[in-house]
This record gives C-alpha cells, structure tokens and sequence, in this order.
C-alpha cells in the first residue's frame, strides 16, 4: 500500500515538475468514472442526496452510520457522475436533472436501508441529507418527499415470502377442512354404527 502510495507521488511531482497536471488530473476523472460505471451496474438500488450544508464531523459521522449499516456513501462531481450514468447498463436519463448543486452516492444491496438511515440521521436535528433521487429496480423515485414511500417499500424476499404464504393460505384451508371433515365423518359413522 504504501510502495502505491509512493508511486502516486512520485507520478504527482513529476506531472508538477513537467506541467502534465491535465493528463494526471484527466485520468482520474477517467478512474472515477470507470468506478462509478461499476457501482451503477452492480447495485440495483443507489440514492443521490444532498449533504451540502453538513460540517465534515457530521459528514464523518453520517460515513460511519452508513458503513455500520452496509451502506456506502460517495461524493463525486455531478459531471462525473452523468457521464458514469450514460455509460453504465440501464436508462437513467431521468436522473440527470437533480444532478445539480451537491451530490452524494448511497449504494446498498437493502433499497430501504440508505432511505432509513437518512431519516434517522435527521431525527438526531440534522437537516440533511436530503433526498435528490433515487433508483431501485429500475424504478425513479425524485424529492425528498419520496422518503416515506422508500422506506415502506418491502423487499423482494418479503414480497416472495408473502406470495407463498398467500398460494399456500387456500391450500391449507382445503387440506384443514378434508382433514377435519373426514374427523367428522368418522364421528358419523361411530355414531350410526352404534344405533
């Protein structure tokens, strides 16, 4: 790690010292793209929020709620963003116009979990973040007045989970009711039998 941390800066001083600092800062314009490309197509669920206003011991503070909570939290310029946007796998188009102002990325495998975590980190007398957007399953969520929605939404595993219990309800009503139907008839039957 550090023998990269070394070679990086020897790459800075040498860029410095030969005034190639557009190509070193282009190419990491290019590496966060390419990491953002990746982000985008690996996650099916991402917020874009707004911490613009939070001091860097809130913004610390906020990091480490969302790394408890399996969430990551990125800042990168909207520009960057847009165009990781229009590269990465899925149509986001309808994302670009809240790509303005402050930007930060909440990915997380759990759609609701990055919902929860802002409205819990405001219940603490925190303004923000606000929601800008978000995309779960190709679906667009805009404005902060989304949060609640966000947060009801239920998982693909509890929506699954309810589905079977519906499909096997009726099921075992049928097999519950032949079960203590043939109970009955057995009954019946005793009953005659003794007359």
């Amino acid at each position: 790690m550090k023998a990269e941390h070394d070679k990086d800066t020897a790459q800075v001083a040498e860029a410095a010292t030969n005034g190639n600092f557009p190509e070193l800062i282009e190419n990491d314009k290019k590496a966060v793209i390419e990491e953002l490309i990746q982000k985008f197509n690996e996650n099916n669920a991402f917020y874009i929020a707004d911490t613009s206003t939070l001091t860097v011991e809130k913004v610390n503070k906020l990091r480490h709620i969302c790394f408890k909570k399996g969430v990551e939290l990125r800042v990168a310029k909207n520009t960057l963003i847009r165009k990781a946007l229009e590269r990465a796998e899925g149509n986001y188009e309808d994302l670009y116009d809240v790509l303005a102002g402050h930007s930060a990325l909440m990915f997380s495998e759990k759609a609701t979990v990055p919902a929860n975590v802002i409205k819990d980190f405001r219940k603490e007398g925190n303004e923000k973040p606000l929601l800008k957007a978000a995309y779960i399953d190709s679906a667009i969520f805009k404005g902060d007045d989304q949060l609640d929605a966000l947060i009801a939404l239920k998982s693909k595993e509890q929506l699954l989970g309810e589905v079977i219990g519906l499909l096997q309800s009726p099921a075992q009503r049928v097999i519950g009711a032949l079960q203590s139907g043939g109970q009955k008839i057995a009954g019946l039957l005793k009953t005659l039998e003794e007359r």
